[in-house]
């Protein structure tokens, strides 16, 4: 069994995610957005579902998903076989995508495409790229040309593609860097990375992330190509109404078992995976099996509760509270109100506060973790507000997306190699699951209210809150490099005459 503390530690972090979000509804909905007094408590009641789902789910993918990730990459590693190693990265690439909760909230709210097809591409993106991230481990490929050149060539398609697949593509890139695969992809990198003997292999394991969120944007626009999309230009996302307290129970109850299995068959994958290369391979004593099978339960019951929590409450409350704001004469709130709800849930995120610490320790202390943090959080504020405005305006995501990345992409050429990797990597942690969860739905009601194109006008939303750290985080790598020339420029030159006898080993 886990750890009691550790238990308790995710919970907190869970509530610290969930109650910002909550507070700043419960507010609006007591003084200024009247809501249903039904839809409410089921939101409440969702909250819930969401604090010990993020909780429990978090336990379990530690205990099994990170240790799977290590153990298999060192099978891996001792067989040093280059073709074994890509295929059984590109496996498990697919296997552990499909479980992504952030990508299963966002297959379910695409009225578009079909989630199944969805989710299956996408995974099959993740699948191809990461076996390319190991390729470019064991190869020596730089990461830098690697982003330059497929990000081009998702422009390219960009600019050809179905306008419908668009905004839909670049989100896919940002949810699959979720807590399922993020600590899954890292464990199995450094294991790999573990082949090569040279000073950079460990470093080099850093950008796997990053470049694995690529494969999702590439073969979403490229499904755009010979996919039949549905026809639609709005979507609705009714809320049940509950005459009483055991109404509301009943519903989140009849909800459980069609989850669970949705679950179930999301998360079969990786777990036949593991079993078979047990058998084959692994051979791990009894001890250490059981307890990534725990955490496989855990992570089970995790998810389920998760997405419950999101399909019943929490979701169509987001939906209906963008939708009666964008009806109401307050329209114009709806930008700075995004701002502030981007700019707390950031703040909460657990993964930020390691990110800002990992930045810390990297420039030498010349950024701190606290400025860190604060300009992460004005980037991600400025993210939501401009999805806002996007979906007030109708402007395209391009007109954001494309000059977001170019910046990204020349601020490569100026940092050090691992200030770049962490940046690409950090995109998935500020698009958390509350981005998905409830953002995206706000965004999407109010597209719906407006009598917009939610496809192309409401989506977008989390991969303009993925792009921000790319930058932000490579800003602070400049002025971590520009800091330490002026440290350099300050210490001066010792002055020898002709008569000094200069010790070489101390000058």
């Amino acid at each position: 069994m886990p750890n009691k503390s550790v238990l308790i530690d995710k919970t907190k972090e869970a509530v610290a995610s969930v109650l910002p979000i909550v507070l700043i509804v419960a507010l609006l909905s007591a003084f200024w957005v009247p809501l249903q007094t039904d839809l409410m408590l089921a939101y409440l009641v969702g909250a819930a579902f969401l604090i010990i789902g993020m909780a429990l789910f978090s336990v379990g993918a530690e205990i099994s998903m990170t240790q799977i990730g290590t153990h298999i990459g060192a099978a891996m590693t001792k067989s040093r076989n280059p073709v074994l190693i890509l295929i059984v990265s590109f496996l498990l690439g697919v296997a552990i995508t499909v479980s992504e909760p952030d990508l299963q909230v966002l297959a379910n709210n695409v009225p578009a495409i079909d989630t199944t097809v969805l989710i299956i591409v996408v995974a099959v993106g993740v699948g191809g790229f990461l076996a390319l991230s190991m390729a470019r481990i064991l190869y020596k490929i730089s990461l830098r040309w690697l982003l330059v050149g497929f990000y081009g060539l998702i422009f390219v398609l960009a600019l050809l593609a179905d306008k419908d697949f668009i905004a839909v593509a670049f989100d896919s890139g940002g949810v699959t860097t979720g807590p399922m695969t993020v600590p899954f992809i890292m464990a199995l990198g450094v294991g790999v990375a573990s082949i090569r003997s040279d000073a950079k292999a460990q470093e080099d394991s850093f950008g796997l992330v990053g470049l694995c969120s690529v494969g999702p944007i590439l073969v979403v626009l490229i499904l755009g190509f010979i996919y039949s999309a549905v026809s639609t230009t709005s979507v609705t996302m009714d809320p049940v109404s509950y005459s009483d307290t055991v109404a509301l129970g009943t519903g989140y109850l009849k909800a459980i078992p069609g989850t669970l299995e949705e679950v179930g068959k999301a998360m079969l994958p990786i777990v036949v995976f593991f079993l078979i290369f047990q058998v084959i391979s692994l051979r791990l004593k009894r001890r250490p099996f059981f307890r990534i099978l725990i955490g496989l339960i855990l992570t089970l019951a995790g998810l389920m509760l998760f997405l419950t929590g999101v399909n019943v409450g929490f979701s169509p409350l987001g939906f209906m509270l963008g939708h009666q704001i964008a009806k109401s004469d307050f329209q114009y709130m709806l930008i700075p109100l995004a701002a502030v709800m981007g700019w707390f849930i950031i703040n909460a995120e657990p993964a930020v506060h390691v990110l800002n610490k990992q930045v810390e320790e990297l420039s030498g202390g010349a950024i701190s973790a606290k400025a860190m943090g604060l300009s992460l959080s004005i980037g991600v504020a400025a993210a939501m507000s401009l999805s806002l405005y996007r979906a007030i305006s109708g402007l395209s995501i391009l007109w954001f997306i494309v000059p977001g990345y170019l910046i990204s992409l020349a601020l490569s050429f100026l940092v050090p190699s691992t200030f770049t990797a962490i940046a690409f990597d950090s995109g998935g942690v500020a698009s958390g699951p509350l981005t998905a969860a409830f953002m995206l739905p706000f965004a999407m009601g109010t597209v719906q209210a407006l009598g917009g194109n939610v496809m192309t006008d409401a989506f977008g939303l989390v991969s303009m809150v993925a792009m921000m750290p790319l930058i932000t985080v490579q800003i602070m790598g400049v002025i971590s490099v520009l800091s330490s020339r002026r440290g350099l420029h300050r210490k001066q030159a010792p002055v020898y005459t002709d008569n000094d006898i200069i010790e070489l080993w101390e000058a």
